[in-house]
C-alpha cells in the first residue's frame, strides 16, 4: 500500500518537519507523513488508498469483538461543528464533544502523548482539506469500552526536534504509534511496561496475516540490521533480502518522514532493551 506524493510535495513537507509552533504546514507534514492518518481514515480502492476520497473514513476492523469505522474527518464529515479544542480532545483522549468514547483501534494509549503544538497543527491542517461526502458507517462494539483512557490531559510539551533517541521515542509512540502495534496487547492494552517493542501482534486483512516484528535491540529484533536497512524497511516495506513486507504498516506515509526524524526513530529503537519475540 503506497501513497504517491511528488518530489516537490515531499520536499515541501520535509521543510517543515522541525517547525515547533502550530501551523498548517506542520500539520500537513504530520498527517501526511509520520502520523499516517490516512492509513485508516482514507477509503481503499482496488490498488490502494482512494485519494479522491482522502480522509473520508472507512471500515478498518470487523471481528467478533468490534466493527470499527474510522470516521470521515474532512471538514464536512463527523467533525463538522466541533471546535478546535473538541477536535483535539477527540484525537488525543478519544472523547467526542457529546462525551462518548471512541473505541479501538485508534491508539489513544500513544496519542495521549502528542505535544500541544503538534496536536493543534494537525487540527489546523485537517480544517483545510477538501470536504468529501462519504458516510463510512457507524462503529459497533461487543466489548465494554472504558469511560476514558485516562485522566484529562492538561498539556504536553514535545521534546526538541532532532536526530536523537529522545525525539525518536516521541515520534515512535505519540506520533506514529509504532510501539502500540509492535507491543503485545494485555487486558489493559499494550504491555509497554514489560514487553515494549517485543512484537507478535497479528493483523488480518486481504493480504492474509501479518505479524508485528520485534523492534528491540536483541538478536530476535533489530540487532542484525544496519541503520540503513531499518530505514528502508520503515519507508519502503522491503527487507534486506528484497522481499516485500505486508500491510497494515503505512510505508507510503513513513516515506515522507524527514531524514532527521527517521534517524531519530532508528536511534530510539536501538535503545530498546532486548526481548525475545512474543509467541
Amino acid at each position: 500500500m503506497k501513497i504517491l506524493i511528488s518530489a516537490a510535495s515531499a520536499s515541501f513537507l520535509m521543510t517543515f518537519a522541525a517547525v515547533a509552533a502550530p501551523s498548517v504546514e506542520r500539520g500537513a507534514y504530520l498527517v501526511q507523513g509520520p502520523a499516517g492518518c490516512g492509513n485508516c481514515h482514507t477509503p481503499l480502492g482496488p490498488t490502494g488508498p482512494d485519494m479522491a476520497k482522502e480522509l473520508s473514513g472507512r471500515v478498518v476492523e470487523d471481528n467478533p469483538a468490534f466493527f470499527a469505522v474510522a470516521a470521515n474527518i474532512t471538514p464536512g464529515g463527523r467533525v463538522a461543528g466541533w471546535t478546535d479544542t473538541e477536535f483535539a480532545r477527540a484525537i488525543r483522549e478519544g472523547i467526542r464533544p457529546d462525551g462518548s468514547v471512541i473505541g479501538p483501534p485508534m491508539p489513544f494509549t500513544m496519542y495521549r502523548g502528542l505535544g500541544d503544538d503538534d496536536l493543534m497543527s494537525m487540527v489546523m491542517y485537517l480544517r483545510t482539506v477538501p470536504t468529501v461526502e462519504n458516510d463510512p458507517g457507524t462503529s459497533a462494539y461487543h466489548i465494554d469500552l472504558p469511560p476514558a483512557y485516562g485522566p484529562p490531559v492538561a498539556s504536553v510539551t514535545a521534546p526538541n526536534p532532532g536526530p536523537t533517541a529522545e525525539y525518536g521515542a516521541y515520534l515512535a509512540s505519540a506520533v506514529s504509534h509504532c510501539m502500540e502495534c509492535h507491543t503485545p496487547i494485555g487486558p489493559m492494552g499494550p504491555m509497554v511496561g514489560t514487553d515494549l517493542g517485543r512484537g507478535g501482534f497479528e493483523f488480518h486483512g486481504p493480504w492474509g496475516t501479518s505479524v508485528a516484528s520485534n523492534l528491540t535491540s536483541g538478536p530476535d529484533g533489530l540487532a542484525h540490521y544496519t541503520d540503513d536497512e531499518i530505514r528502508v524497511m520503515i519507508t519502503q516495506g522491503q527487507r534486506p533480502d528484497g522481499s516485500a513486507m505486508l500491510p497494515p504498516m503505512p510505508y507510503g506515509y513513513f516515506a515522507q518522514m524527514a531524514p532527521d526524524d527517521l534517524a531519530a526513530v532508528v536511534a530510539y529503537l536501538r535503545t530498546l532493551p532486548p526481548l525475545d519475540s512474543a509467541k
